[in-house]
C-alpha cells in the first residue's frame, strides 16, 4: 500500500499548492473509518480507496480529487454521513463525495432500476464537475483489477457487462484512452475468457516469431522522417485483445485475415510537423485507400486529435500510423485529465462544456423511467460515429447509421419535433436516409408537424428515441384519458348518478393515482373498469348481473403460461391475435433479424428473414405479405443455423460444443454435410435468444484455431 507521506509527496510534486494538512487528515480518517473491513481478496478495505487515489495521482489530478478518492466509500460503507464529510472537509469535497456515492440505501424495485438510478445520479453530479466521473472511473478500474476475487460468476459477469456498456464508453467520451482500454480488456476477460485467451495466445505467437519486427519498422520510420528533416518520437505496439476481437466481429473475418494488428505512433512538436510527417510517410510508402482520417482538422467530440493513416510500410507490412503533437498525445492518453497540464482553473473541470453530456441530460429529462433512461444512454454512447455539417458549417457528431431525424434532434429538440423534410448535399431525401461522413444537412421545419411514432423504427440516437417515445406516450395518455372519461360518464349515467370530477377526487388514493386525469387514463387503458370506480365512489350500488369483464392488463399478463415456446405462441407485432405462426426452415429467422410474413391458406403465417431467397417466389402475390417485427419482450430460445468448417483432428467436435455451451448456446441438431482427409463441413442448429447472442457464438468459434470458417447458414 502507498504510505501516507508517499501519497502527499506525489500530489505536492505536481501541485505545490495542494492542502497537505487536508490530505493527511483524509488518509487518517479513511483508514480509521474502514477499520477492520476487508475486501473479497482478504486485503484491508482501506487499500481500495488508497489505490484509487494512487491512480488519480498518475493523472496528476488536484488535491480535492485525491481527497475525494480517499473518502469516496465512507458514506456508503461506514458510519459517516455527508454531514460528517462537510464538517471535516467543507462543501466542495462533500459535493464530490456525494456525486460518487451509490444509492445503496434506497429501496428500489429491481436490480436493473438500482443500476439505472445510480448512473442517473452520477450523470447529474458529473454534469456540474467532471472530476466526479474521473474518481468513479478510477474506482471502477481498481474494482475490475480485483474482480477475480469475487466468488460468484454471475456477479462477476454482471459487473463486467455494466463496465463494458457504461463505464468504458464514458471513459472514451472524455478521452481517457488508458482507462477505456484497461476496462474493456478486464471486462472482456470475464465475459468471454475463451475468446480472449485464444487471441492473447495468437498475439504472443506473433511476438515470439517476429520479436524484433516492430523495432525494425520503428527504425525505418525514424530514418524516413529524419531524411525529411523531422525529429520525431516513434513507438509501436500490438492492438489490445478486445480491439482485435471487435474488429473480427465488425468485419466478419478470422484472425488470419487481420492485416493491421500493429499500430505505430509518431509524436512531433507542432501541428505543421504533423502534416510534414504525413507527407514524408505517404511519399515513401503506398497508402491503403479509404483508411485515412484527419482528426486534427475535425477533432472527435471527446477532444481527441490525431492523423490516422494505414500504409504498406517497411518490409511490406500493413501498419496503422497515428501522427500527433505531444500535447495531443497527452490528451489522447489522459483525456480531460490532461487539461490540468495545459489549462488551469474552472474551465478544466467544467463538465458542461461537453456536448454529449448535455445530450444525456436531455435524455434524462424525457425518459419515462430509469430503465428507459439507461437504454437510451447506451444507445447514445456505445456506437461508432459519423460527422455531418449544418449549412452554417457547424459539426454534428452522430452514431453510425444515424438518419436525418437523428441529425435534426442533435441540432435541437424543437428542430427534431417539427422536421418535415431535409436536404442532404443540396438534394431532397427521405427522413429515414442514413448519413455518411462529411454530409451537409439542411432540415426543413413546419410548426404544424409533430413527431411520428414511425420515426422510432429507424432513429438510432438515444435523444431522438427518448423525445419520440415521450411524445407518443403523452399522446396515448391523452387519448386513453378521453376514452376513460367517456366510459365513466356512461357508467354513472346508467346508474342514475351525476358525473363530477369532485366525486372522483375522494377515491384517487385507492387506485394509486395523483390526479383525476390519471384515473381517466387508467380506466381507458383497462387497468381498472369503469364499474370498479363507480363502486368505489358509491359503495351502495349493487353489482349488476353482467358486470364489466375488463381484466387489468398487468394482471392478465401475469396469468400467461410460461412454458416452452411453440411457433404458434410466439409474439410478433403485426399479427392478428390467434393466427398460427411458423418459422421458415430456409432462413431460420431469430430476434434481431428483419422479418416478413407470408400467409399460406390453412397454415397461417410463415416467418422469413427479409433477405431470404425464397421470398422471390412470392413477388407476384404481394397480398400474401405481412409486415412483422419481433416483440421486444420475447426471450424464448430460437434456432440459428451455422455452417462450420473444422480441421479433422481429435477433439475438434468437443471444442465446438464446449465453446457454444460456454456462450450459453445449446446445440439442438448437427449434420456433417461433407468430409475429407483434412476437413469436415457441417450444419449446426444452435438455440439462441437473438442475433447478438448468435454473433457472439460465431465470433467465439472463429477465434478457435481448429475452426477454419463459421458462417450463418442460409437454405
Amino acid at each position: 500500500m502507498i504510505r501516507q507521506f508517499e501519497l502527499v509527496e506525489r500530489v505536492k510534486s505536481y501541485d505545490p499548492n495542494a492542502d497537505e494538512e487536508a490530505l493527511n487528515r483524509a488518509y487518517v480518517y479513511a483508514m480509521k473509518l474502514h477499520g477492520t473491513q476487508t475486501r473479497a481478496s482478504g486485503d484491508p478495505y482501506f487499500s481500495h480507496p488508497l489505490e484509487v487515489a494512487g491512480l488519480l495521482t498518475e493523472l496528476k489530478l488536484d488535491g480535492d480529487s485525491i481527497i475525494t478518492a480517499l473518502l469516496h466509500d465512507v458514506v456508503e460503507d461506514t458510519e459517516w454521513e455527508l454531514e460528517d464529510v462537510e464538517q471535516h472537509f467543507g462543501p466542495e469535497i462533500t459535493r464530490l463525495v456525494d456525486g460518487v456515492t451509490k444509492l445503496s440505501r434506497l429501496e428500489l424495485q429491481s436490480e436493473q432500476t438500482k443500476h439505472a438510478e445510480n448512473f442517473r445520479k452520477l450523470l447529474l453530479a458529473m454534469s456540474e464537475d467532471i472530476r466526479v466521473l474521473l474518481v468513479k472511473l478510477a474506482d471502477r478500474v481498481h474494482n475490475m483489477r480485483t474482480l477475480h476475487h469475487i466468488g460468484s460468476e454471475e456477479k462477476r459477469r454482471r459487473i463486467a457487462r455494466e463496465t463494458m456498456d457504461i463505464y468504458a464508453p464514458l471513459a472514451e467520451r472524455i478521452g481517457m484512452q488508458r482507462f477505456k482500454d484497461e476496462l474493456q480488456d478486464l471486462a472482456f476477460e470475464q465475459l468471454n475468457k475463451d475468446g480472449r485467451d485464444s487471441i492473447v495466445a495468437r498475439l504472443e505467437f506473433l511476438k515470439r516469431h517476429g520479436e524484433d519486427l516492430p523495432d525494425r519498422i520503428i527504425s525505418e520510420l525514424i530514418t524516413t522522417l529524419n531524411d525529411d528533416g523531422l525529429r520525431a518520437s516513434v513507438t509501436g505496439r500490438l492492438k489490445s485483445p478486445y480491439s482485435v476481437w471487435r474488429k473480427m466481429q465488425r468485419q466478419n473475418i478470422g484472425f488470419e485475415q487481420l492485416s493491421d494488428i500493429m499500430a505505430f505512433r509518431v509524436v512531433v512538436d507542432t501541428i505543421g510537423e504533423c502534416y510534414q510527417a504525413l507527407g514524408a510517410l505517404h511519399g515513401r510508402y503506398r497508402v491503403v485507400p479509404g483508411r485515412f482520417k484527419d482528426y486534427i482538422s475535425t477533432p472527435k467530440p471527446n477532444g481527441y486529435r490525431s492523423i490516422h493513416t494505414t500504409l504498406l510500410g517497411p518490409e511490406s507490412q500493413r501498419i496503422e500510423v497515428q501522427v500527433r503533437t505531444r500535447e495531443m498525445h497527452d490528451i489522447a492518453e489522459y483525456g480531460v485529465a490532461a487539461h490540468w497540464r495545459y489549462k488551469q482553473g474552472a474551465q478544466a473541470v467544467d463538465g458542461r462544456q461537453y456536448r454529449w453530456l448535455r445530450e444525456l441530460l436531455d435524455i434524462l429529462e424525457h425518459a419515462s423511467n430509469p430503465e428507459e433512461f439507461l437504454e437510451h444512454t447506451k444507445l447514445e454512447m456505445f456506437q461508432d460515429q459519423v460527422f455531418a455539417f449544418t449549412p452554417k458549417g457547424d459539426l454534428i457528431s452522430l452514431p453510425s447509421g444515424a438518419s436525418v431525424i437523428d441529425f435534426a434532434y442533435a441540432v435541437h429538440s424543437e428542430v427534431g419535433d417539427t422536421c418535415v423534410g431535409a436536404k442532404v448535399n443540396g438534394r431532397m431525401v427521405p427522413l429515414r436516409t442514413p448519413l455518411s461522413n462529411g454530409d451537409q444537412v439542411e432540415i426543413i421545419n413546419s410548426k404544424a408537424q409533430k413527431p411520428s411514432p414511425d420515426w422510432e423504427a429507424f432513429v438510432v440516437t438515444g435523444k431522438a428515441k427518448a423525445r419520440i417515445r415521450r411524445f407518443v406516450r403523452l399522446e396515448q395518455r391523452q387519448q386513453y384519458g378521453e376514452l376513460g372519461r367517456q366510459m365513466l360518464q356512461k357508467a354513472f349515467r346508467q346508474e342514475g348518478y351525476d358525473f363530477t370530477e369532485k366525486a372522483l377526487e375522494g377515491v384517487l388514493k385507492k387506485f394509486g393515482v395523483d390526479a383525476v386525469i390519471d384515473l381517466y387514463a387508467e380506466v381507458g387503458i383497462g387497468h381498472f373498469s369503469a364499474r370498479e370506480v363507480l363502486l368505489a365512489v358509491f359503495p351502495g350500488v349493487k353489482e349488476a348481473e353482467k358486470a364489466d369483464k375488463v381484466v387489468p392488463i398487468a394482471r392478465a399478463r401475469s396469468r400467461q403460461a410460461k412454458g416452452k415456446h411453440k411457433d404458434s405462441a410466439v409474439q410478433l407485432r403485426g399479427l392478428i391475435s390467434g393466427m398460427a405462426v411458423h418459422f421458415a426452415h430456409c432462413c431460420h429467422p431469430i430476434p434481431g433479424d428483419r422479418i416478413v410474413g407470408i400467409v399460406t391458406t390453412g397454415k397461417g403465417v410463415t416467418v422469413h428473414t427479409i433477405d431470404c431467397d425464397t421470398l422471390q417466389n412470392f413477388q407476384d402475390t404481394p397480398e400474401r405479405w405481412v409486415d412483422l417485427a419481433w416483440n421486444t419482450e420475447e426471450d424464448d430460445d430460437h434456432v440459428g443455423r451455422l455452417h462450420v468448417v473444422i480441421a479433422n483432428e481429435a477433439g475438434s467436435l468437443g471444442n465446438i460444443s464446449t465453446i457454444i455451451g460456454k456462450n450459453q448456446g445449446n446445440i439442438s441438431n448437427l449434420k456433417i454435410t461433407s468430409r475429407s482427409v483434412d476437413f469436415f463441413e457441417m450444419l449446426i442448429d444452435v438455440e439462441v435468444s437473438n442475433v447478438k447472442h448468435l454473433n457472439n457464438i460465431i465470433a467465439a468459434l472463429r477465434a478457435t484455431p481448429v475452426i477454419t470458417s463459421v458462417e450463418r447458414a442460409r437454405g
